[in-house]
């Protein structure tokens, strides 16, 4: 299926919600809700999104009376929001909560209500209910305050994304503490460089090994670690696994915990509503990652809304997200629990069974929500997998895919190989604020190569070089007002210096992303890719993500990167490409390339040098790393190699004589 114009020059959506849909949506009512409370009419998502940033006190304060059943608050409700300007605006001062006992309440669903399911790559499912979620949570939480863990400790986790992970992510903020996570397959320097400066007095991690794993020994990785963390005082191991007798600090084991845990004695303590809740990082491999901190009532708020009004979860859904504990994403699930649906996890390789195993899963749990990121979906089409020939997919209503721009082939390839009536919604936002800037929507169509919708409550624009608003140009992706997840700070960032650089330096009080993007007149919007990483050939800017597009639909192509190297006091493109397997780069291959980008992109984008490279270098999220390959071809260094999945790669970019010419 593709996207076509009429003869109007129209464009015509690759799919649309049917009337029953839209009716039975949780965003339909909502609006119903909302036009009650103000007694306003909102005839279409345009009118119902300007209203939620325009008067965003209002939308904010009647989505939490819309969510009153599904939340457990304390204090006022007033005022929403000091302040009016994003860097310096709080939401809700006066209320305060658990985010742990939201997520968990048995007031919501019944405590047999499925909770978690999690599958392993051995094909074991476990499978929770809310009261048993629960009751663990409450039992590790107890225990680990018998330990001396306090509110406003900081605990880090070096976690596989299972059952155990979740239990002690949830006991740690039960009990008021703030939670900052890593994945196993990171390296051990670039773990230490985000949980160093924390000074965490908690360890929780895996240490058994499994067949998926890649790098050093897991045990081995968490004892240097511990090493690296002097204010260390425990560590909780959350499997059977062992760990070095050079560990030595105090170790536990989770059951062990657990078993002399009492769910009947811990309290569910109330904190403020900007109570730190996790502490996050930035991807770290262009210099020291970014250290933002989130707070708990923003988070909850933010991503109930995500779940229950763009994701359209409803009691009883199955939200599955395939991620890591390395990626914001696998915190946005937790939310999933307040929504009243059963999370879904996986802990593996997405490739296991000859590529099958997520859509297994998906099958044999009747996934009705199915998360991954656009490498994936590119992977899978390039494998050939054809899920709706081998699978019963009956249940599931929305593909959300994000981590990078979702290609207008991979659109294609859902729809064909995939499922026919499924709702794809390719979202964008991320770490920085625990949300999406760029959403899905439950009720709108979808536009191939487009992203459905602005999110709702958050003033996104996009500006030209003179900060002016725009449409039908690319620009730079900015939020005019404050919303509830906007990160509290960066840990350790006197005077908020830093934040205020990273975000608010180029327009005063707008919050910059960061991100070259495009709104169309329908509403709908495009991300190029990072506006730091955009070309500049002839001094005009051009978005990389508009090259892959062309590219990676290339049968021989399996990867590429694009940079803008300084040449003879300009800038030129450089397309490095990755082929399959017995494929070169002949001068007949590179031709049409250049062929299908000046027809399918622009002349502007076509590049002065097409370069094969054995592999390309990528984050463990799988986004390639372009201002590493820039940086490498330029002789500059690229701190924090051990934030990349292959960092031997950026080998292949380095003193290329093909560049020299």
């Amino acid at each position: 299926m593709i996207s076509l114009a009429n003869a109007a020059g129209v464009r015509i959506p690759i799919h649309a919600s049917t009337h029953q849909t839209i009716a039975a949506s949780q965003l339909t009512a909502f609006t119903a809700a909302l036009e009650a409370y103000t007694g306003k009419v909102f005839t279409n998502h345009a009118a119902l999104h300007d209203f939620s940033v325009r008067e965003y006190r209002t939308f904010w304060r009647c989505f939490v009376q819309w969510s009153n059943g599904l939340l457990r608050l304390a204090g006022s409700a007033e005022p929403v929001c000091v302040g009016d300007d994003c860097e310096n605006a709080r939401f809700f001062p006066q209320l305060r909560l658990n985010y742990a006992d939201n997520l968990l309440n048995l007031s919501v669903a019944a405590a047999d209500a499925p909770a978690l399911t999690a599958c392993h790559a051995d094909g074991r499912h476990v499978r929770w209910t809310r009261g048993e979620l629960r009751d663990r949570v409450a039992r590790l939480a107890q225990a680990l305050t018998a330990l001396g863990l306090n509110e406003g400790d900081r605990v880090v986790g070096v976690m596989r994304n299972d059952e155990a992970a979740v239990v002690a992510a949830l006991a740690v903020t039960a009990l008021g503490a703030t939670l900052s996570t890593a994945a196993p397959e990171m390296g051990v320097e670039a773990i230490v460089d985000r949980f160093a400066p924390l000074a965490p007095r908690l360890l929780l991690a895996h240490t058994m090994a499994q067949a998926f794993d890649i790098g050093l020994p897991l045990a081995d990785s968490v004892a240097s670690l511990a090493a690296a963390l002097p204010a260390l005082r425990a560590v909780v191991r959350l499997d059977g696994g062992t760990l070095p007798g050079t560990v030595h600090q105090q170790i536990y084991g989770l059951d062990e915990l657990l078993d002399g845990g009492d769910a009947e004695r811990f309290a569910w303590r109330h904190f403020p509503f900007n109570h730190p809740l996790f502490i996050m990082f930035s991807s770290g491999t262009t210099g020291k990652p970014k250290c933002i901190v989130h707070g708990a009532g923003g988070a909850l708020l933010q991503n109930l809304k995500m779940h229950k009004l763009q994701f359209d979860v409803r009691p009883g859904d199955r939200f599955f997200y395939f991620c890591t504990t390395n990626w914001v994403v696998w915190n946005l699930l937790f939310a999933g629990l307040c929504a009243e649906a059963s999370v879904m996890l996986y802990d593996g390789s997405p490739f296991a069974r000859n590529g099958r195993i997520l859509f297994d899963c998906a099958d044999k749990e009747r996934f009705t929500h199915f998360g991954t990121s656009a490498k994936y979906i590119d992977a899978m089409a390039k494998r050939g997998l054809r899920p709706r020939d081998t699978h019963d997919l009956a249940a599931l209503r929305m593909i959300l895919s994000t981590g990078s721009p979702l290609a207008p082939e991979s659109f294609d390839y859902v729809y064909d190989a995939v499922k026919s009536d499924v709702c794809l919604s390719s979202i964008s936002g991320g770490t920085d604020i625990m949300a999406a800037f760029a959403d899905a929507n439950p009720i709108l169509p979808v536009y191939r190569g487009e992203l459905q919708c602005r999110s709702l409550g958050i003033a996104v624009d996009v500006f030209n070089e003179n900060g002016e608003s725009i449409i039908n140009e690319k620009g730079e992706l900015v939020c005019t007002r404050p919303f509830p997840s906007m990160p509290l700070g960066f840990w350790n960032d006197r005077g908020d210096e830093r934040y205020h650089a990273a975000y608010f330096a180029r327009y005063p009080n707008v919050w910059c992303h960061g991100d070259w993007s495009e709104l169309t007149e329908r509403g709908t919007m495009i991300i190029y890719g990072r506006s730091d990483a955009t070309l500049n050939p002839g001094g005009v800017r051009i978005g990389t993500a508009e090259i892959y597009r062309v590219v990676e639909r290339i049968a021989e192509v399996e990867e590429a990167v694009a940079i803008g190297q300084i040449w003879q006091s300009d800038t030129r493109v450089v397309l490095f490409v990755k082929l399959r397997d017995g494929h070169t780069l002949d001068a007949q291959l590179e031709e049409r390339i250049r062929s299908d980008i000046r027809r399918h992109a622009s002349p502007r984008h076509v590049p002065a040098k097409i370069v094969q490279v054995a592999d390309i270098p990528r984050t463990k999220n799988g986004k390639v790393v372009e201002l590493a390959v820039k940086a490498v071809v330029h002789g500059m260094p690229v701190p924090n190699t051990d934030a990349l999945a292959n960092p031997d790669a950026l080998e292949h970019f380095r003193d290329l004589p093909q560049l020299a010419e």
